[in-house]
């Protein structure tokens, strides 16, 4: 899940402390740049390619490649979801992390030994599991906004726009560390 931009970051942040090992390819990225310019078309290509470059600079072994040959033999529902499975397999992955879940449905996934899950679960879980990696995390998130920054309310206020209602639940507990 690379779009929106938050939560991105947010899930960047994470993968940064080896909580998961994210996983993407070019294709994904070319989607969710897409969709950013689609929706934001104030913003240039180049900053989102900059973007690209350095998630897959920074985010060790993220980039996935040699899927491609899977895809055909893929069933989902929607048939343009099926490079994301077959990049998943490739790369090695258990769970897709996405706020499409309907288009993974868990039976068909189990056939490739994938499970999707809702990002506000995948964080969450994160969250039960470490929460002191998450908080960290999640506070240099919150440091890194400059343009405007955020105090915790408004922090913990646009993770609730992200659809991630369970996660900030658990994070006002820790506020004062974020």
């Amino acid at each position: 899940m690379l779009f929106p931009a938050p939560l991105r970051d947010l899930l960047m942040r994470l993968a940064l402390t080896d909580l998961y090992r994210a996983r993407w390819t070019e294709r994904i990225h070319d989607e969710w740049t897409r969709n950013v310019l689609h929706q934001r078309p104030d913003l240039k290509a180049e900053d989102l390619q900059r973007t690209r470059s350095l998630m897959n600079q920074h985010v060790r072994d993220s980039l996935v490649t040699g899927y491609e040959h899977l895809v055909a033999s893929i069933e989902l529902p929607d048939p343009d979801d099926r490079h994301v499975v077959a990049a998943a397999i490739q790369g090695g992955a258990h769970l897709i992390v996405t706020f499409n879940l309907k288009d993974f449905p868990a039976q068909q996934l189990q056939r490739y030994g994938l499970v999707a899950q809702h990002p506000d679960d995948f964080i969450f879980d994160l969250l039960d599991l470490q929460p002191a990696k998450v908080c960290e995390a999640a506070a240099r998130h919150r440091r890194s906004l400059k343009n405007p920054p955020k105090t915790v309310d408004e922090y913990l206020d646009t993770l609730i726009k992200q659809q991630l209602p369970q996660t900030v639940g658990a994070l006002r507990t820790w506020r004062l560390v974020l």
